[in-house]
């Protein structure tokens, strides 16, 4: 006597699971654009990599003992592979009650943070639901109303801490659904099949009187620059892409080093269009992202979040095949100063490259925290301390090249000057507590008043300056350590990288701060 008949009735009803919210349901899916469930995790990882947990849970019916009928959870999770390294994956199936959580087993998303959490290894989720509690519906069943209690949220800020957490938003997602993907270090939204909002457009125009549609309430329109979304994507096969790259700079957990690749890029390269890069008018912007491929190992450059806090560039790169975070300016977008946007994207930036080890290059052109009224009534300065107490906090190796320009607050806040401070400036530094420009009118400002010709003074004065406000003087009183030939910047961002990271063991572990979302 053999288990052959269970043997059977369990591949049956993997068959089951497998038909998700039945034909009618995945095909109206489809229509829309979107792939299931399945689809997704199977273009995600690599191939044949999949492992599932927890196919058999679901709703099922019986007549007389016997199996009639049965219903999957409508969240499916387990454990593969992206480019060779084991991940999880959970992903809700909208087929089953649109993700909903009268159609879970709650029990599956908690297992899947806690193999994330205990295994080390990142995660991704995968959102498609409308949200934590499902319809009002299940309350009537249940007899009762509840006190709310977010599933294993104990852990998803754990895991912020420990492993690489990476989501999308691939559908309407609403109430804990987006908080799913915001409780991440990277996520991604599809164009066009994708809102996301803490409730949606029904419980909005009952709750505010504001009568909007899921696009206009939660598109991209909207996230392109809320900052709750890192990047917007064409299609879900690009989201994917978005994923599986992001990942690739990374370790599994806070116990690994970031993994290096072998580099065809010569660290020895010298870019001869460096030494015109930056206009030699200080008030003539640079297109930042022409730069950077002048300066990184050839393809390595992955940006993040380039429309929220746009004067701050973040990315990921390589340095003779080392990762490492980049810090960068966007003189096109106010200047490049530090607005609240983008002192909020700077500290989470950072945080993110503190947590993993990644070795930080900043490439500085920071005029300091935006001024005026705007900015005073946002309290930008508050944002902008907290932008450089991230850097402060930071033990992670950085480097910083100066560009152009380090003013006030902002400016010296870029590096931790009290500590060993590896900077190198580009011969058209430019620096001080304000700028030259600025600051004689603030100190000469009584002479140029009684002045009978007050524009030939302040020409004058400004032309005085001019000499002083050489980086050359600077280096002489060893104010700045080093002034470089531009071209030299990559060979010895390449030399330090490799110093950066036979440092990094002693940095394993927690960082001093939890990663927060």
């Amino acid at each position: 006597m053999t288990w052959q008949p269970e043997i059977d009735e369990l591949h049956r009803r993997e068959e089951l699971a497998r038909k998700m919210g039945g034909e009618e349901s995945v095909a109206r899916h489809r229509s829309q654009g979107k792939l299931t469930v399945r689809e997704r995790i199977e273009q995600l990882l690599d191939a044949g990599s999949f492992h599932e947990t927890g196919a058999l849970a679901g709703k099922a019916t019986y007549q007389e003992g016997k199996l009639t009928d049965f219903v999957p959870a409508n969240f499916v999770c387990g454990t593969g592979k992206i480019h060779g390294r084991k991940v999880v994956v959970g992903g809700d199936d909208f087929t089953v009650r649109g993700g909903a959580a009268d159609g879970a087993i709650k029990g599956k998303q908690i297992y899947a943070e806690r193999m994330a959490h205990d295994l080390q290894i990142p995660i991704v989720r995968l959102v498609d639901g409308t949200g934590g509690g499902g319809s009002v519906k299940f309350l009537e069943r249940m007899g009762h109303t509840y006190v709310p209690l977010n599933p294993a949220w104990d852990l998803v800020v754990a895991n912020m801490g420990r492993v690489p957490v990476v989501a999308a938003c691939l559908g309407s997602v609403a109430g804990l659904g987006a908080a799913r993907v915001a409780a991440s270090h990277f996520s991604v939204m599809v164009e066009g099949t994708s809102q996301l909002f803490a409730a949606g457009p029904q419980v909005v125009k009952f709750g505010m009187g504001q009568d909007l549609t899921k696009e206009e309430l939660g598109g991209v329109q909207v996230h392109r620059t809320s900052g709750i979304i890192d990047n917007i994507v064409q299609s879900e096969e690009e989201a994917f892409e978005h994923i599986r790259t992001f990942l690739s700079y990374l370790p599994s957990s806070i116990w690994k080093i970031p993994p290096a690749i072998q580099s065809n890029d010569p660290s020895e390269r010298r870019d001869e269009r460096l030494i015109s890069a930056i206009p030699r008018n200080r008030r003539s912007p640079y297109k930042i992202r022409d730069i950077l491929p002048m300066i990184f190992d050839e393809g390595s450059l992955f940006e993040m979040g380039r429309l929220f806090g746009g004067g701050i560039v973040t990315l990921f790169a390589r340095l003779a095949g080392f990762p490492v975070g980049v810090i960068a300016p966007d003189p096109y977008i106010l200047g490049g100063g530090l607005t609240v946007e983008s002192s909020e994207k700077l500290e989470r930036f950072v945080d993110l490259c503190q947590t993993f080890h990644l070795p930080i290059v900043n490439l500085v052109d920071q005029p300091g925290a935006v001024i005026g009224l705007d900015a005073e009534k946002k309290g930008t300065i508050r944002k902008a301390v907290r932008a450089v107490s991230a850097v402060y906090q930071a033990t992670v190796p950085m480097i910083e090249i100066i560009l152009r320009r380090v003013f006030g607050v902002g400016g010296a806040g870029m590096s931790n000057g009290h500590g060993l401070n590896l900077r190198y400036a580009w011969p058209s530094g430019d620096w001080g507590s304000l700028p030259v420009e600025g600051g004689v009118q603030v100190a000469y400002r009584r002479e140029i008043e009684r002045s009978e010709d007050p524009k030939a003074l302040l020409a004058e004065l400004l032309e005085q300056m001019e000499s002083v406000r050489s980086p050359f003087r600077t280096a002489e009183a060893f104010g700045i350590e080093e002034i470089i030939d531009p071209r030299d910047t990559r060979p010895l961002l390449c030399d330090w990288v490799a110093d950066a990271y036979e440092r990094l063991p002693q940095l394993l572990g927690p960082s001093m701060h939890g990663m927060r979302p």
